[in-house]
């Protein structure tokens, strides 16, 4: 039984209660190293496998390891004994955006302000095949400074690959905030479902209260399936015309994030950082020379749960992976394309004078007995995992190489390395 003042694993100390559901219990602690306030959430395994949420589990600790965004709440660390499973998050003390627009509305200003930081969230998700399937101001958190961050992703899905735009089918989300293709219970993209549900809180926001409402649950869906909805007098034709195009029954036709980006009461006001987050992910450009002779790298595609297999990670099972075996592989994932990855890794050959031998998106590092396999694998097209493990050797030899010649050589093309301690100085430990 978990209560305030004990000491978890010798690392937090348990604070109030924040809140619970089901199956978990989340609660405010402190590091007791750094004196850094967190949230921890604790999460029973018994009743994770008792209610049949496994798989959601593990997407949801996935999803929260791969997204880095300052609008969305992190996960700095994941720590299990046989029976729980902690996930330590960032702490937004401002609490839920709802408890600040319940039965008011905001300012033009501070609401434009909110939707903007949700819109640059949840396109740098879509962007890396991530779909919420949640969005509702509940799940939209502030921190002391009052800024945005997209939270619970216990209901979020993963693409399989963007080139194969796949559909999703299971119906889920909040029936107020859901968009029409749901409820018709048919396939439907994440993505534009996740846009209708943002243009419902940009409405609340203006408005105090949100365009679909019913005490009858088949009347309101009747409205979200008829977008009927009815604008307040004091919305301009700006908001108007971006809600026409967001609150759009026909998800063929409905606007994408990046068009409620380049429309002109989205852009007014935007802050010089937020600028930079939208240009940095609409960009995503390759450091690496592309020449016409380079060749065009294919790796195989994963899913999210090929992603948790991979890692160093994981289990919710409890078998973990043998120590040897941990230390002789390191994974790392990249925004670069699978083409820039790959000359990277044959620059670092070259530099290293190690021996080398490539196979499709596999390349093989070799120096006297010790034989280094670097594989790509792609999880949508400008987002991939690298996964280098010892084939051969002195496992002391393959750490010594990593960490002192590749791990530098490979910093301008990794996104974070996976079961460690990343780039942005946030950790994963699992």
């Amino acid at each position: 039984m978990d209560k305030e003042g004990e000491v978890l694993l010798g690392k937090y100390q348990l604070g109030k209660l924040l809140g619970q559901g089901g199956f978990a219990k989340v609660y405010h602690a402190r590091s007791l190293k750094t004196n850094q306030i967190v949230a921890i959430k604790i999460i029973s395994k018994e009743k994770v496998f008792e209610l049949g949420l496994v798989d959601q589990t593990k997407r949801e600790i996935s999803i929260m390891r791969l997204l880095k965004h300052p609008n969305i709440v992190q996960l700095y660390e994941v720590m299990a004994t046989k029976k729980k499973i902690y996930l330590v998050m960032e702490y937004a003390e401002g609490g839920e955006l709802f408890q600040k627009i319940n039965k008011r509305r905001l300012k033009e200003e501070a609401a434009r302000r909110f939707f903007q930081q949700l819109i640059t969230a949840v396109d740098f998700c879509h962007k890396r095949g991530v779909f919420h399937r949640d969005l509702k101001p509940e799940n939209l958190l502030l921190d002391k400074d009052g800024v945005l961050k997209v939270s619970d992703f216990g209901l979020s899905a993963f693409s399989e690959s963007k080139r194969k735009h796949a559909l999703l089918h299971t119906t889920c989300g909040t029936p107020n905030y859901v968009a029409p293709e749901v409820i018709r219970l048919g396939a439907y993209d994440g993505a534009k479902a996740d846009i209708w549900s943002c243009g419902v809180i940009l409405f609340q926001l203006l408005a105090g209260y949100r365009p679909f409402d019913d005490s009858n649950l088949n009347n309101m869906f009747r409205k979200i399936c008829a977008s009927e909805y009815r604008c307040p007098r004091w919305f301009s034709d700006d908001i108007r015309k971006l809600l026409f195009g967001i609150l759009n029954t026909n998800p063929n036709e409905r606007f994408l994030a990046s068009d409620i980006m380049r429309s002109s009461w989205f852009q007014e006001g935007l802050s010089s950082k937020i600028k930079t987050e939208v240009e940095d992910v609409d960009g995503e450009s390759d450091d690496c020379d592309k020449s016409e002779n380079q060749e065009t790298i294919t790796p195989a595609t994963l899913s999210a749960f090929d992603i948790i297999s991979l890692s160093s990670g994981f289990d919710l099972s409890g078998l973990m992976m043998q120590k040897d075996a941990k230390r002789s592989a390191v994974q790392f994932t990249s925004a670069q394309s699978a083409t820039s990855i790959m000359t990277k890794l044959r620059d670092i050959t070259r530099k290293l004078k190690l021996k080398s031998k490539k196979e499709g998106a596999s390349l093989k590092l070799m120096k006297g007995a010790l034989s280094i396999e670097a594989e790509i694998f792609e999880f949508t097209p400008s987002f991939h995992l690298v996964e280098m493990k010892k084939s051969n050797g002195d496992t002391f030899e393959f750490r010594k190489m990593v960490d002192e010649d590749i791990r530098p050589a490979l910093k301008d093309v990794v996104w974070t390395w996976q079961g460690e301690r990343s780039n942005n100085n946030s950790s994963i430990c699992v």
